[in-house]
């Protein structure tokens, strides 16, 4: 499919290793040493990451140390980043030096909805990226994608020059009627385009699952949670990458441990991942992944995602420690009730989240009070 691509399972660099607010270079050295070891080789990052220390740790710890043709780079133009046709290459060039590298290997029309997807046209966008292409700067032109499979198919009709679509695929958003991704899979497999998944442990919700979901797959005898999510994610046809965020050695030699030899699941671990979607579904948790796309536009400058956390934590453990937590995250920032309601994050949030209600409802778990 792309001769370049060595294996069906992807790094990416939006969550990586910490240490004092950085990237942990020694540890994400070790991770990228242990992955190309093992014979995989594609990465993926995009401009906002980390605000901006994702890019320059590829550089620094990927570029500096291996061969250009030792791995594929994956990178995204961001609308948050550009305001004018003319911002647009600069952008791109950049990228190019933050990452130290001459060309990516696929460069994505990131995260389009119905409405980013009419900024990018107005501002001929996808025209320059496939310019880029022309100039040898990108090798692969595709779209990252959050919203219904009816947008996606209008975009693709427009541009029947993308090449592979990124889409949000779990076991739990598989048949959810607001992330559509059983139809965002079909849309491409009908206009025969290659998908890269993203989420396939929905920001971390199905690797630290309630005890209730959890027997489920403990009852599998054998495999971490995480093997059987990213599994059922790579075992589609059509998916060509699955990409996981991982922060640590101990989740990347767990990944690798059922990667490098992968086989999609059975009918026994299919059985057991539908059980864990129950109980998911009778939980009413808030389906927050964490991608912190919220919080970049936030004007009370609330931690959303981490509110979130607080109040899944005191919907699943009913202890004091989502209390603390809460007054931890709001210190110095924004409580969930000085949401002015001016809409931003919902927006841009690729689970289609009633956040401004859901704040409402936050507030009153811990605040006492209502907006």
């Amino acid at each position: 499919m792309f001769s370049n691509v060595r294996k069906n399972f992807g790094f990416g660099c939006m969550r990586l290793p910490m240490k004092d607010g950085e990237v942990d270079y020694a540890e994400f050295n070790k991770m990228i040493d242990m992955y190309i070891e093992n014979g995989f080789n594609y990465f993926d990052t995009a401009h906002g990451y980390l605000g901006g220390k994702s890019e320059t740790a590829i550089r620094d710890c990927l570029a500096a140390r291996y061969p250009r043709e030792a791995f594929v780079l994956t990178n995204k133009l961001t609308g948050d980043y550009f305001k004018s046709e003319a911002d647009i290459r600069p952008l791109f060039e950049n990228q190019l030096r933050l990452c130290g590298v001459d060309y990516f290997d696929f460069y994505l029309l990131h995260s389009q909805t119905r409405d980013s997807y009419a900024y990018f046209k107005k501002l001929h966008a996808y025209e320059h990226a496939f310019q880029f292409k022309k100039e040898g700067k990108v090798k692969h032109v595709g779209l990252s994608f959050h919203d219904t499979a009816e947008v996606l198919e209008g975009i693709l009709k427009d541009y029947p020059e993308i090449e592979v679509v990124q889409i949000q695929l779990n076991y739990v958003d598989y048949d959810d009627p607001a992330i559509q991704s059983k139809q965002c899979l079909e849309v491409c497999r009908k206009y025969g385009k290659p998908v890269i998944v993203m989420e396939p442990v929905k920001g971390g919700n199905l690797v630290n699952l309630p005890a209730e979901a959890k027997k489920y797959i403990d009852n599998l005898n054998g495999g971490s949670p995480a093997s059987y999510a990213i599994r059922f994610a790579a075992g589609f046809d059509g998916v060509f990458m699955t990409l996981s965020g991982m922060s640590n050695m101990q989740q990347m030699e767990d990944n690798l441990s059922y990667m490098r030899d992968f086989k999609p699941l059975d009918k026994r671990e299919l059985e057991a991942v539908q059980n864990v979607c129950r109980v998911f579904k009778s939980m009413n948790l808030i389906a927050c992944t964490a991608c912190r796309y919220c919080t970049a536009g936030c004007p009370r400058s609330i931690s959303i995602p981490d509110l979130f956390a607080c109040m899944n934590t005191k919907e699943l453990y009913h202890d004091w420690n989502a209390d603390f937590y809460y007054n931890t995250h709001v210190k110095n920032k924004g409580k969930a009730s000085d949401c002015i309601k001016c809409g931003k994050c919902e927006a841009v949030c690729p689970q289609h989240l009633r956040i401004r209600e859901l704040l409402e409802e936050v507030a009153c778990a811990f605040e006492n009070k209502r907006s």
